[in-house]
């Protein structure tokens, strides 16, 4: 039997989820055409469209995650139709409000919805994420995929014409401003009583890298996919994109990243992997 999840104080995505008799989420494509303001169902066929070509494109099998169905309409009078509908999994949405309207502010709202839990989703699935079970390692795993997205994230700024070393901090800072409500970098030391020389991202808990890291892959295929230009318009799309991830955490009823607890270095976790090395005697 098909359930409907609802909690008035989540978002509008969560509260249209949907699980199937093996408990398994999906969404309904009627349900999301409404949930992103088209009209019209045949309004919306279109973006269906092309998010289903973009996913065979990406090399999945559009079926899997793109199953039509029959759902039910109320005519009146107590009586119902049947309508042609189409069961979505997460991966399809994330390509549907990806090819939506991006003028509608609930299509930017789903984008940034959909992409995190994707991310998050696709971070669990890995069979090397999956055999971590300590804090540590969790820590350690995330760390290096942030070091990894922060060169990525670093080559979109530069193409979008954030080039001097200054403007890249200015530009970075536009993203912890958004994510953090308000703070800087120096904002955060300060917060969390690091010092200067300490490296933010060193002393993050797994939950706090995490967020960081959606910021930095989202903010990384914003301003290539809309081919954004200049740097005002780069850090102003850094601030939404973490303001946007910090909206998403407070929907889902997370601990905002500047109130997460501060972490040890990751440097001491760095050591305790190294090799001992035994000194000869002379």
């Amino acid at each position: 039997m098909e359930n409907k999840i609802s909690n008035p104080n989540q978002t509008v995505f969560e509260q249209i989820k949907r699980l199937d008799e093996n408990k398994n989420e999906f969404w309904t494509a009627r349900d999301l055409s409404k949930a992103l303001d088209y009209s019209e169902y045949r309004h919306f066929k279109p973006v269906l469209d092309r998010a289903k070509e973009a996913c065979t494109n990406s090399g999945h099998r559009s079926a899997n995650h793109f199953e039509d169905i029959l759902g039910m309409v109320s005519i009146g009078s107590g009586a119902k139709r049947e309508i042609d509908d189409v069961k979505l999994s997460r991966y399809a949405c994330y390509l549907i409000v990806q090819n939506a309207d991006p003028g509608k502010e609930v299509v930017a709202l789903g984008q940034t919805y959909f992409a995190v839990q994707t991310r998050l989703q696709e971070i669990q699935q890995m069979q090397a994420y999956q055999r971590l079970k300590t804090e540590d390692e969790k820590r350690m795993f995330l760390r290096k995929e942030m070091l990894e997205h922060n060169k990525h994230l670093a080559e979109a700024a530069k193409g979008a014409g954030v080039i001097d070393p200054i403007d890249y901090a200015i530009f970075q800072n536009h993203g912890y401003m958004g994510l953090y409500g308000g703070f800087d970098a120096k904002g955060i030391h300060k917060r969390k009583g690091l010092k200067k020389s300490q490296n933010i991202l060193d002393h993050m808990g797994s939950t706090e890298l995490a967020a960081n890291l959606f910021r930095a892959t989202q903010t990384e295929e914003k301003l290539k996919r809309e081919n954004i230009k200049g740097k005002q318009k780069a850090n102003q799309t850094h601030f939404e994109v973490g303001k946007k991830v910090r909206k998403t955490i407070q929907e889902i009823g997370g601990t905002m990243p500047e109130n997460l607890p501060v972490a040890d270095s990751i440097k001491k976790l760095d050591k305790k992997d190294e090799p001992k090395i035994l000194k000869k005697k002379k």
